[in-house]
């Protein structure tokens, strides 16, 4: 496992168009996979893909990058995302935790908010 899981990860969730997005999830997560944070607790591609759209609707013109911490062993990893204008200062800061199926797709994630926007 090593960083190429979080790059194919962040680009999931910065794909705007809804066919090549389905299209990546079903690439990156089993068909079982569950997705938790604070906001969203869903299961399955089509759950998936419909919290990545609805950050995306959230967040109009942000995108999602990788931040410093990335660690696994085993069939977990673990890596902090950022959330802003391309290239600026993040309004949204975070970490996620990974569990790997046998096939090297993700089974779960379990998401963390370090920083969120203030309204």
């Amino acid at each position: 496992m090593d960083t190429t899981l979080v790059d194919r990860y962040i680009a999931a969730w910065n794909e705007t168009d809804a066919d090549a997005r389905t299209k990546a999830v079903a690439e990156l997560w089993t068909e079982d996979a569950t997705y938790t944070d604070p906001l969203a607790d869903m299961a399955g591609h089509a759950g998936i893909a419909a919290v990545i759209e609805g950050a995306q609707g959230m967040f109009p013109g942000l995108v999602f990058s990788a931040g410093h911490v990335f660690e696994a062993h085993h069939n977990i990893a673990r890596f902090t995302w950022h959330l802003g204008p391309a290239g600026g200062e993040p309004v949204a800061v975070g970490f996620d935790v990974v569990e790997l199926a046998a096939d090297g797709r993700i089974r779960k994630v379990l998401g963390f908010l370090d920083k969120v926007p203030t309204a």
